[in-house]
């Protein structure tokens, strides 16, 4: 039990601590997690932990409509594509259909690799900045 409350106060030290970046990151990795156990219940024919799964990966897309800057002309694309997986998340759910999920996937691992790229970029201009 004591590992698990270590495991805890790491968890959200971590998200505490983590830049408005990073935490957009998390929310992609979180996603894809439970993308992952959305496909291994569907396979293993439990509905509910389906259910519950697709509806979580849903709520961080969600989130993720929420947090777009809509003044910035690329979120208008991103909130098409974030309402589109969404749509495609029910269509999974009512169809217990694991290609749909592994479609969301791809777009998800899409957006979370470019977005890892940025924080990267960010972190290189920051660090040549300090140094110049």
């Amino acid at each position: 039990m004591a590992a698990q409350s270590v495991h805890q106060a790491y968890q959200n030290n971590s998200v505490s601590t983590a830049s408005p970046g990073e935490l957009t990151l998390m929310l992609y990795n979180g996603c894809l997690k439970f993308l992952g156990k959305a496909k291994v219940a569907i396979n293993e024919n439990s509905i509910q932990e389906k259910n519950v799964n697709l509806q979580k990966a849903q709520k961080i897309i969600q989130e993720l409509m929420v947090t777009l800057n809509m003044n910035i002309e690329i979120s208008k694309s991103m909130m098409q594509m974030y309402e589109y997986m969404n749509h495609r998340l029910i269509e999974a759910n009512i169809q217990n259909d694991v290609k749909i999920i592994e479609e969301v996937e791809q777009y998800v691992l899409e957006f979370r690799d470019t977005w890892k790229q940025l924080i990267q970029l960010n972190r290189q201009k920051q660090f040549t900045g300090d140094q110049a």
